[in-house]
């Protein structure tokens, strides 16, 4: 950026303060005008960028490697050169949640076919229906599941063929079950319609069902008299919104099951920021409690959390691209697998370490008391945490 080399007569165009530098010492506003050649405007977004990377530089591997530095640094008024610890921890965690978000989407698509279908059928499901109600539904659920089956493209064409057959026995099975009960036997069209088609009127009292008349009562049914009756609405709207994802999920066919699955993990995964930083801010509170008598500041204490939780979700993310890397490469040399899951496992062993080391250095007690505080600290937060995403995979199941 271009230096002024004299001052002399010059004022501050918003308060008219003598300037004594780039930025104006009574009200901070920059000598430099935003209206300037596009050129120059690339040029001062680039030099912002390359100090944004070299601040992380200088962030990331002492957060990963020195337990308690970035932290004393701080404390010390050397800030600069570092990234902010608020935005270190935001940065980390969005990353972090977004790789944790595609491992599990990965999982889930490909767990399903990691494992053997069980797709005989003995017509046992039948032989306890009590009503035709029940045998349709039976009959629904079960041609449910092996189009479930038969949309993964990793199904062989053996198991294709078996699949076939069985759905030709389900639907006899199906049929000779109703002609027992004394009902008609269902049509060949109705009895491959999926899951997620209108029901029939016997199925009108199912459990799951969530028409919008009972919808509406669900909605109403829930009050508790000391909430408001906004939060009491709230509730009603997400008891639905979990038992028609959750209906969807089970009974729908592949498209729309798929999609309930993507609204309930999309969901959980943008509960989760949030919990977190509700989280932090009861961590420190539980560090201020533990180190009372060290007499330091509330804000020194969340500082503290906040690095601490950078470095887990740095932690967390790095173990998530080992991992992804780790799958990548397993077909090409199981060795290379092999190393990389022992990495993620001295990772993850590395983080414990790192909070006791990290609380030594900090808080400057003995080992023995620093020892048994780091062992309270984590029993409490574990268990703080665990409810926490509890919670927070409850409601994400609602959206």
């Amino acid at each position: 950026m271009k230096q002024l080399s004299n001052l002399e007569n010059v004022n501050c165009a918003n308060c008219g303060a003598q300037m004594h530098g780039e930025f104006c010492h009574d009200c901070g506003q920059s000598i430099h005008t935003v209206l300037r050649p596009l050129h120059g405007m690339i040029g001062e977004t680039v030099e912002t960028v390359l100090d944004i990377d070299g601040r992380i530089v200088h962030t990331l591997p002492p957060l990963l490697l020195k337990p308690g530095f970035l932290t004393l640094e701080y404390f010390s008024g050397r800030r600069v050169r570092y990234v902010a610890p608020f935005r270190l921890m935001f940065i980390l965690c969005v990353m972090s949640f977004f790789v944790f978000h595609l491992a599990v989407e990965n999982i889930t698509s490909r767990s399903f076919p990691n494992i053997k279908p069980d797709i005989q059928f003995d017509g046992s499901e039948f032989a306890h229906a009590k009503t035709a109600a029940d045998v349709r539904q039976t009959l629904r659920v079960q041609l449910h599941n092996m189009e479930k089956i038969r949309n993964y493209e990793v199904l062989p064409a053996s198991a294709a063929a078996e699949l076939a057959t069985s759905e030709q026995k389900l639907q006899q099975t199906a049929s000779a079950r109703l002609i027992q009960l004394g009902a008609a036997p269902m049509p060949a069209a109705s009895m491959a319609a999926p899951a997620a088609a209108t029901s029939s009127d016997d199925d009108d009292d199912s459990p799951l069902d969530i028409s919008p008349e009972k919808t509406k009562d669900l909605s109403k049914s829930i009050h508790v008299a000391w909430l408001p009756d906004v939060v009491n609405a709230r509730l009603g709207e997400w008891a639905t919104h979990v038992l028609a994802n959750w209906r969807t999920y089970k009974h729908g066919d592949a498209k729309t099951s798929e999609e309930a699955k993507q609204r309930m993990i999309n969901g959980i995964f943008g509960v989760l920021p949030q919990t977190m930083f509700v989280l932090i801010p009861m961590f420190a509170g539980m560090l201020w409690f533990f180190y009372v008598f060290r007499r330091r500041l509330y804000m020194e204490h969340l500082i503290v959390a906040l690095h601490s939780h950078a470095f887990m979700f740095l932690t967390l993310l790095l173990v998530l691209l080992l991992n992804m890397l780790g799958t990548w490469l397993k077909p090409h040399g199981a060795w290379m697998s092999t190393t990389l899951g022992w990495l993620e496992t001295l990772m993850l062993w590395w983080i414990p370490i790192y909070l006791l080391i990290m609380q030594k250095r900090v808080y400057r007690q003995g080992w023995a008391m620093t020892v048994l505080k780091w062992w309270f600290i984590g029993w409490f937060y574990f268990w703080l945490l665990l409810v926490a995403l509890l919670i927070a995979t409850v409601l994400g199941l609602g959206y």
